[in-house]
């Protein structure tokens, strides 16, 4: 009786898991390079923590249960709130900045489509219990560092950033009303997504005057550094106003200092889903054929307090293995990853098999990767099995090695050949192989 992997999840024979590990790899230096530690915590919390960051409907999205005792649980879905509740729980004890990433196993109940799965990896990078426009720009580089880790330019993918404090003073000054908000965040969060017209019937829908919808429609359109001009100029006179828009420009400014502006626009249309966002909002965008987010996130300055610890700027994004292979598929950037061995040790005899069982144990307790053939057979037949196991040098072990003592060694990339004592090869097994004239 066959049985078929779960809906929405992957296998991962051993090209996948090398592209997935090379993938996590590179989160993992990335992360290191800019100071961040990394962190972890269980992959199953209650499930009233996700209640209060996103409230009830986020249940329907989350594979949940309960326990013997009738508690509610689910799988974490993402990162963020495990994160919260940490910091809330030891908030005076931690020092500050705190800055933590993690590239966990996350699992979500939707219907899987291209760039998102039921269960995936996730690269999250947060910057808490600083105020600063800084730490936002700071995330934001990050993010932009790995893509260029990756040979991906500004062709392939760019940072859109906005900010929904920008966005909140915008909606007051043209009065929306409070009970409209979350539509209307959430038709702007849209907006790319929908035709001139579609997007116009949305917001029809929303019982709005005709005013208020053309303010909204200008405010869709605004990207650039004309566009962040056009909503400045629609903010003259809203001192508060002003001053979000002032602090976006200076995040766009840090992202200058740091030398990755050619990646970063500005685009009202970036919104965010999530309604615990408070300030800058951004999200990496495919372009070519993808044309979809390929990262995300923001400023949450509140999370951490509803989860009962102090009051705590943060700012954070993720990504996922998913849509990153994806991206690099795109535009045929994936890695060629091959299966490689340090040394792979053959036998010119039969005879002398014990003796490459035992140089194998040798190198193997010295840290060296060393592998050798399971059959018994010529020597060209053995170097072919070296040469698809991706060895860099084989040893080969002559009839007359209990005699000699040396064995000959063979850099597979370079062609050189030299015969070596067994105590030297030992003590150095990556010496510089010596040539002859």
């Amino acid at each position: 009786m066959k049985i078929a992997g779960p809906k929405g999840t992957r296998d991962f024979y051993p090209e996948q898991m090398a592209l997935r590990n090379w993938i996590v790899q590179r989160w993992t230096e990335i992360s290191r390079r800019h100071g961040f530690v990394e962190y972890d915590g269980p992959i199953f919390e209650r499930l009233d923590l996700y209640r209060i960051k996103s409230g009830d409907e986020i249940v329907s999205q989350l594979f949940h249960f309960e326990d013997r005792g009738g508690r509610e649980f689910a799988i974490r879905p993402e990162m963020t709130p495990t994160l919260a509740r940490m910091v809330a729980a030891k908030a005076n004890a931690l020092p500050k900045p705190i800055r933590w990433f993690s590239a966990p196993r996350l699992c979500r109940a939707e219907k899987p489509q291209r760039g998102r799965l039921r269960e995936f990896f996730q690269w999250n990078i947060d910057i808490v219990g600083v105020e600063s426009e800084l730490a936002d720009a700071e995330c934001i580089f990050v993010a932009v560092d790995f893509f260029r880790s990756l040979e991906l330019t500004p062709e392939h993918v760019v940072m859109r950033i906005n900010s929904r404090a920008v966005v909140a003073a915008l909606l007051h000054n043209i009065a929306i009303p409070d009970d409209k908000l979350t539509g209307v965040f959430a038709a702007l969060d849209k907006r790319d997504k929908l035709s001139a017209e579609a997007f116009a019937e949305v917001l029809g829908e929303m019982d709005l005057s005709e005013k208020q919808r053309e303010a909204l429609i200008a405010m869709g359109e605004a990207k650039g550094p004309e566009g962040l001009d056009r909503i400045e100029s629609m903010l003259a006179g809203d001192e508060s106003g002003q001053a979000t828009v002032t602090q976006l420009r200076q995040v766009f400014a840090h992202l200058a200092a740091f030398g990755v502006a050619e990646y970063c626009a500005y685009d009202m249309g970036v919104v965010r889903g999530l309604a615990y966002y408070t300030g800058t909002v951004f999200e990496g965008f495919g372009q070519g054929g993808l044309q979809r987010a390929v990262c995300g996130g923001g400023r949450y300055d509140e999370l951490v307090s509803q989860l009962g610890g102090p009051s705590m700027g943060g700012v954070g994004f993720a990504t996922s293995d998913v849509v990153v292979e994806d991206l690099l598929a795109e535009f045929e950037l994936l890695p060629e990853l091959k299966a490689t061995a340090d040394y792979f040790v053959i036998d010119a005899d039969a005879s002398v098999f014990p003796q490459v069982l035992e140089l194998v144990g040798r190198l193997r307790h010295a840290g060296v990767d060393a592998a050798f053939s399971y059959q018994r057979q010529g020597v060209g037949k053995q170097f072919k099995q070296a040469a698809s196991r991706g060895a860099r040098r084989v040893a080969v072990i002559e009839p007359d090695f209990a005699r000699t003592q040396t064995l000959n060694i063979k850099d597979m990339a370079s062609g050189t050949q030299a015969s070596i004592p067994l105590a030297a090869l030992i003590d150095d097994p990556f010496m510089e192989l010596p040539t002859t004239s």
